[in-house]
């Protein structure tokens, strides 16, 4: 019952740390908020509006950062410079990613969810993969991404159909969507491999390499350690992919390439 209780708190957005910083923080505001009334006098144009206490900002980094971040940057990057004719992504974060490739092409986006609204370059389709796709996306997709999306597949985290196979046969499904010679990129965390219900599954090195092996070609590979750095093009030997790079709660980044005489993912 406590872990129940816990959870919906977190979920809810009060975490016990961040209510304590609030706390401690708040004799500041208020010396902060009447040491600029004194100082500001007359608000001349200003009315004052509803007071909206920020509180544990003074301490933080400028910004967020993290595993995120550095996943969207390091694709976006790649998919600029692959500059591909049409470039597909399911499931990926729309504010982060997508918008980061809809600043300088347009973008296709899946999701088994509905669109938040209108999005300047982005095209949105909502479907679930772990089903049949249109005829038309079958081997016809030059340039497809997923990021840190496929460990959700089969979880019902995002009102997907209960499954723990899931996983395996939305790969599936997006690996036969490449076109011959055409391009995937694909992120996921990577650890000690395990099910951390229903927030996502986390999986050893060896399984995502081991999903690109006959008619795929691994041709970037790039690891975020737990500590939110970024190793790029580590070597894949047997004892670094054993133990997972390092990683507990890492990210395993690649792009693989469909051989053009590939029949199926």
């Amino acid at each position: 019952m406590f872990h129940a209780i816990r959870s919906i708190l977190r979920e809810s957005g009060l975490r016990k740390g961040r209510l304590l910083s609030a706390m401690r923080a708040w004799p500041g505001y208020l010396a902060d908020r009447r040491g600029f009334l004194e100082a500001q006098g007359s608000m001349g144009d200003f009315l004052w509006g509803k007071e909206y206490p920020i509180l544990t900002e003074k301490a933080e980094a400028s910004g967020g950062w993290g595993a995120y971040p550095l996943q969207d940057l390091t694709v976006a990057r790649w998919i600029r410079e692959d500059a591909p004719a049409r470039h597909f992504d399911v499931g990926s974060r729309i504010d982060g990613f997508v918008c980061n490739v809809a600043t300088f092409r347009e973008i296709d986006v899946i999701d088994i969810r509905p669109a938040p609204g209108a999005i300047p370059g982005v095209v949105f389709h909502q479907h679930d993969v772990m089903g049949e796709c249109p005829p038309e996306w079958e081997k016809a997709i030059p340039s497809l991404s997923c990021l840190h999306t496929i460990e959700h597949f089969g979880l019902g985290r995002y009102g997907d159909p209960i499954d723990p196979l899931g996983h395996e046969k939305g790969l599936e499904r997006l690996k036969a969507m490449v076109a011959p010679g055409g391009m995937f990129y694909l992120s996921t965390p990577i650890g000690t491999q395990r099910i951390e219900f229903n927030a996502h599954r986390i999986f050893a090195a060896a399984t995502v390499l081991g999903w690109f092996g006959e008619g795929w070609e691994i041709e970037r590979f790039t690891v975020i350690r737990d500590d939110a750095t970024i190793w790029s093009d580590p070597a894949r030997d047997g004892d670094s992919v054993a133990r997972n790079f390092g990683c507990e709660t890492g990210v395993a980044i690649l792009a693989a390439r469909k051989t053009a005489n590939a029949d199926q993912g």
